[in-house]
């Protein structure tokens, strides 16, 4: 049996660019917009380890079908394997949400 496609939707949303993985990603009914469904996320476990994953999974995680404006997509790629998401500012690149440190600092005496 061959596995579902998997695509990365990297797209502009109030002054961010998001990344988003879907299996399905096509033209809409609404005319000049494509669909992006069946939007994937890692299954949580317990502890919050990835806050841009929790941020995006708060936003879309009850999206069956997003439809966004073909001028708000930056890119589209068919990809193998997920890898960490991004939220990151459109206009100087930098990633707004940055992950926990996993380790705390050290204090000095």
């Amino acid at each position: 049996m061959k596995s579902k496609k998997l695509f990365k939707v990297t797209f502009l949303s109030q002054g961010k660019t998001l990344e988003l993985y879907a299996r399905h990603v096509a033209s809409s009914a609404l005319w000049g917009f494509t669909e992006v469904g069946d939007i994937v996320f890692d299954p949580p476990e317990g502890m919050v380890i990835d806050p841009t994953e929790e941020r995006l999974r708060e936003e879309f995680g009850n999206t069956r079908v997003l439809h966004l404006p073909i001028q708000c997509i930056v890119r589209v790629e068919e990809v193998d394997k997920r890898q960490p998401l991004a939220i990151r500012d459109a206009a100087s690149g930098e990633k707004v949400v940055t992950p926990f440190p996993l380790a705390p600092p050290l204090r000095k005496p």
